[in-house]
């Protein structure tokens, strides 16, 4: 047995408190009644001065107690919010375990399911959502197979961030998002009309349609030694204040950037051939080197786009 002491009052302690401030009690009344008890004016002037201070001795200890029982409800509550947070935490980071054990599972399904279940998990917790599209980043990242199985998971991974990074679906929509897909391979990229904080797209390849038509980046998108092999689509994309990067990017396949999205283009190249729009103020002029590239340059007369 434990020989701590315990801090509580016992039931014999509070009875002999309780015997004493009868006695207190008795004795001053008695005391009052043979000092004040005699019926002259005098006395009873005494008396009521007494009656009143007493009043407000009995007042200032109701308030006090009322006091006290505030501190004591506020204690309370304050203890079962603690609780419930606790509770609450506990839940989301069991669910997190969960989840993220499911994906790496070998079978496609299951790591499936732990993609949905850190969807839904981010949208029931805000605070979560930056870490868990971190995680669904870093599985886009990862190496894979070229199985059928593994591409569907990776596709749906890609709806699920395009989803929730589209604004015009409200109930859905995740702001103030950043995505680090450096180095990842990527299939069929469709992130049209979504609005991100920022890209990390840095050496990232593109082996099918890459589209981001419409979207918004808050504060910088890089696509710096990214690959694109397919079709490449930039059309009124706002690359935010700090503006794009595609130095050492590579464009194989047909590009449209059209008249209206401002692009730093500054040491990307380009195979030559037709099906390549340009922002305004960039050119493609054939490489020195491989007839079959190009580098992209501004154009002379036009102003400076930034540098890379």
């Amino acid at each position: 047995m434990s020989n701590t002491r315990s801090a509580a009052l016992r039931p014999r302690t509070i009875a002999m408190w309780a015997v004493g401030l009868l006695l207190v009690a008795t004795a001053a009344a008695t005391t009052m009644l043979s000092l004040l008890g005699g019926g002259r004016p005098e006395d009873r002037a005494r008396l009521d001065a007494l009656r009143t201070a007493s009043s407000l001795v009995i007042g200032t200890g109701g308030g006090a107690a009322l006091l006290l029982a505030a501190r004591r409800q506020r204690s309370n509550e304050l203890d079962l919010q603690q609780r419930d947070h606790d509770a609450t935490e506990r839940r989301i980071t069991e669910l997190y375990g969960q989840a993220a054990e499911q994906l790496g599972h070998e079978s496609a399904a299951v790591r499936l399911a732990g993609m949905y279940a850190l969807e839904r998990l981010a949208a029931d917790h805000r605070p979560q959502r930056q870490t868990i599209v971190n995680v669904l980043c870093a599985y886009l990242r990862m190496p894979f197979d070229d199985s059928a199985e593994e591409r569907q998971v990776r596709l749906a991974v890609q709806r699920i961030l395009q989803l929730h990074l589209r604004p015009d679906v409200e109930d859905a929509f995740w702001g103030d998002i950043d995505l680090d897909l450096s180095g990842a391979r990527l299939p069929w990229f469709n992130f049209s009309r979504c609005r991100i904080r920022s890209l990390n797209c840095r050496g990232a390849v593109f082996t099918e349609l890459a589209t981001f038509r419409g979207s918004e980046f808050g504060s910088k998108a890089d696509f710096v030694e990214a690959c694109f092999l397919d079709d490449a689509d930039f059309r009124n994309v706002d690359f935010g204040r700090n503006g794009s990067r595609f130095r050492g990017a590579r464009f194989e396949g047909p590009v449209r950037f059209g008249e209206h999205t401002t692009a730093n283009l500054a040491g990307a190249m380009t195979r030559t051939g037709a099906g390549r729009n340009w922002p305004p103020g960039w050119e493609a002029r054939e490489s020195e080197g491989d007839p079959a590239w190009a580098d992209l340059r501004q154009v002379e007369t036009g102003g400076s786009l930034g540098a890379s």
